[in-house]
């Protein structure tokens, strides 16, 4: 009788403590970027790092399932495009990657469980922990997808589809030198159910700079305080970029923006 109680003790006990799908991703993962991370660099080390990639993949496509954007590939990649920590683009989002040719519109699909866990990995990068105000952050863009940073203009209004619990959409501009400018980028993300939907589009719309705006950032770029000229363009920036978002609803080129990230919004599978 003792042995059969401490046999269901056990089964029940490690079927309690299995994996999950998503814990057993990320230690693929972590097994991969210890491994590629202390290695020397060479062309077998190289092919077997597309090959962890593709692994990685495979496991994202069972654990996420099929997943059908329209106008970009009906394959989705590992989003996360090196293992190799150090490396300029390491720690993307974890999810599947769907980008059009030059990379013009990207998508990446993952889970709340993912990104909950990635978002506690960029804890230390100032990334919010709480879902809704990372996607209010530039962080939350300039880390989850891409090498270049991204600076937010505007928060864009957008319709919730009715299966989705969060819908959100931002104005910005992406680049690795100066953010500031008329900004062409438009991000959208939704969450349905434990699926996480992220679509970026550069080029994606004409605005124009905004007169009170541009007068914003020269009185804040002519402060003698901070002495630091990077410290100062920050505070420029930020002033600036809030300016905008308060005067951007008003120009005559807004509508247009919005109406192009509902339109985004509309190639997710979203129900």
């Amino acid at each position: 009788m003792r042995s059969l109680a401490l046999l269901c003790l056990l089964v029940f006990g490690s079927c309690a403590h299995a994996a999950t799908p998503e814990q057993s991703y990320l230690e693929l993962r972590d097994r991969n970027i210890a491994k590629f991370s202390k290695a020397k660099e060479s062309e077998a080390i190289y092919k077997q790092h597309d090959a962890a990639l593709k692994e990685l993949a495979g496991v994202l496509r069972g654990l996420i399932g099929p997943v059908t954007i329209k106008g970009l590939p009906a394959e989705g990649k590992s989003n996360v495009d090196t293992l190799f920590k150090g490396d300029i683009g390491f720690g993307h989002l974890d999810g599947l990657s769907f980008a059009s040719e030059g990379y013009k519109t990207q998508a990446v699909v993952t889970t709340t469980t993912l990104l909950k866990h990635w978002l506690r990995e960029h804890r230390e990068d100032g990334m919010p922990q709480e879902i809704g105000a990372a996607f209010k952050s530039d962080r939350f863009y300039y880390n989850a997808i891409q090498d270049a940073a991204f600076a937010i203009y505007a928060e864009l209004p957008i319709t919730k589809p009715a299966g989705a619990s969060v819908a959100a959409a931002v104005l910005g501009m992406r680049g690795n030198g100066g953010l500031k400018g008329p900004p062409d980028e438009i991000d959208v993300v939704a969450i349905q159910g434990d699926k996480v939907y992220f679509i970026a589009t550069s080029d994606a719309v004409k605005t124009a700079e905004i007169p009170a705006c541009e007068k914003v950032w020269k009185q804040m770029m002519a402060r003698k305080v901070p002495q630091d000229d990077m410290a100062r363009e920050d505070q420029a920036m930020d002033a600036y970029t809030k300016c905008f978002a308060k005067e951007a609803p008003s120009q005559s080129w807004f509508a247009a923006v919005v109406k192009k990230a509902r339109g985004q919004l509309e190639l997710l599978p979203l129900r």
